[in-house]
C-alpha cells in the first residue's frame, strides 16, 4: 500500500506564540483543537479533526500564561488530557514537546517526607500515553532517568554562546552561579574562549539563596553569569551585585528559561546587569524590564521535530554536545 506518514502540530495554551513560530518554520498549520477551563477549574480539550495515524506533536511547556489564563498546573493537566485524547483518537505517535519541564527542580529528596516531583511528572506523561518527550535544558540530567520512553534533550547553549560571541565582549569571564553549574559554565566559557569563575552559594530553604564569595578573578573584566533558569531573580540580583562589588566592569546574565515569578521584574530592574538574555521557552508576562533580551528557540525545536518525524538523528543538531551534565 502507498502510505505516507503525517505530521500534525498542536498547541496548548501555555505558549501559543512559540507554537506558531514552529508551525511557520515547519510549513504546516497548527491543528484545530478546542481548549477551555470550566467554571469549576477543570480543563477540557477536543481535537477538531481526525488525527488517526498521524505523528502528533503537542507544544506545551508546563508553565503559566497570564494572557491565556492558565497556571502551571493547568498547563500540565491540559498536556496530559491532550496526550490522552490523541492516544484515544488513534494517533500513530504522540510526542510531548515541553521546552520547559515543570517541577524539574524537585529531582531528589532534600529533606525527609518530600516528593520527587520530577519523577511523578514523568510517570504522568508516560501513563497518559506519550511516546517520547522533547525538552530543553533540564535542571538536572538525572531527570531523563525518570522516563522509560525516549527523551530528546535540547540545549540553548549554542544559541546563547553565539549571541555573546557576536557582541565581541572584551576580557570576558563566565561566572558559574553555584558548584552544580560548573560543568555547564565551563563548556560555555570554552566555546567563548573566556575564563571561568565560581560563586559560592548556599540554599538554606526553597527559593532562598545566600551568596558567599567568588572563586576566580573578575576585577576589571566583563562578567557573564550563566544558569538554566531565572525564577524570582533574587539570587541572580545578589550574584550580579557580588560580582560588581568584586570589581567587574560590566555584568551580563544568560539563562534558557525565564520563569520570572514573584518579584522577578523588580529584582532584575534593580540589578546591575546590562543585559539578561533568555529564550522564549516560557512566554514573558507584560511589564518586563528593558534589560531583558529574548532569543527564540523555535528554529532549534523545529529542526528537532523534523528529525524526530523523519527518524533522523537529533543529537546531530548539536554535534553530540547536548549532554551538559
Amino acid at each position: 500500500m502507498d502510505y505516507d506518514k503525517r505530521l500534525m502540530l498542536f498547541s496548548g495554551r501555555a505558549n501559543p506564540a512559540l507554537a506558531g513560530k514552529i508551525a511557520e518554520k515547519l510549513g504546516v498549520d497548527l491543528g484545530p483543537v478546542t481548549l477551555k477551563t470550566f467554571s469549576n477549574g477543570e480543563v477540557y480539550c477536543r481535537y477538531e479533526e481526525s488525527i488517526r495515524g498521524a505523528d502528533v506533536f503537542i507544544i506545551q511547556p508546563t508553565c503559566g500564561n497570564p494572557d491565556t489564563g492558565v497556571s502551571a498546573n493547568d498547563a500540565l493537566m491540559e498536556l496530559l488530557l491532550m496526550i490522552d485524547a490523541a492516544v484515544g483518537a488513534s494517533a500513530h505517535r504522540v510526542i510531548a514537546v515541553c521546552p520547559w519541564y515543570g517541577y524539574s527542580r524537585q529531582d531528589k529528596k532534600s529533606a525527609p517526607r518530600e516528593p520527587i516531583s520530577a519523577r511523578l511528572v514523568a510517570r504522568m506523561l508516560e501513563s497518559a500515553g506519550a511516546d517520547r518527550v522533547l525538552t530543553m535544558d533540564l535542571h538536572a540530567g538525572q531527570v531523563q532517568g525518570f522516563f522509560q520512553k525516549p527523551v530528546d534533550h535540547m540545549t540553548a547553549m549554542m544559541m546563547l554562546t553565539q549571541y555573546f560571541a557576536d557582541l565581541n565582549l572584551q576580557d570576558l569571564v563566565v561566572v558559574a552561579p553555584d558548584a552544580g553549574r560548573v560543568k555547564l559554565n565551563k563548556k560555555f566559557a570554552s566555546k567563548l574562549g573566556a575564563e571561568l569563575a565560581i560563586l559560592d552559594k548556599e540554599r538554606p530553604a526553597q527559593q532562598v539563596a545566600e551568596i558567599g564569595y567568588i572563586i576566580g578573578d573578575v576585577r576589571g573584566k566583563t562578567a557573564l553569569i550563566v544558569d538554566d533558569m531565572i525564577d524570582t531573580a533574587g539570587t541572580l540580583k545578589a550574584a550580579g551585585q557580588t560580582v560588581r562589588d568584586e570589581g567587574a566592569a560590566r555584568v551580563f546574565a544568560a539563562a534558557t528559561h525565564p520563569v520570572l515569578s514573584g518579584k522577578a521584574f523588580e529584582n532584575l530592574a534593580a540589578s546591575p546587569f546590562e543585559q539578561i538574555v533568555v529564550t522564549d521557552t516560557i512566554p514573558l508576562r507584560r511589564g518586563a524590564p528593558d534589560n531583558i533580551r529574548v532569543l527564540s528557540c523555535a528554529e532549534l525545536l523545529t529542526d528537532s521535530i523534523r528529525r524526530i518525524f523523519t527518524d533522523d538523528s537529533v543529537s546531530e543538531v548539536f554535534g553530540g554536545e547536548n549532554q551538559l551534565f
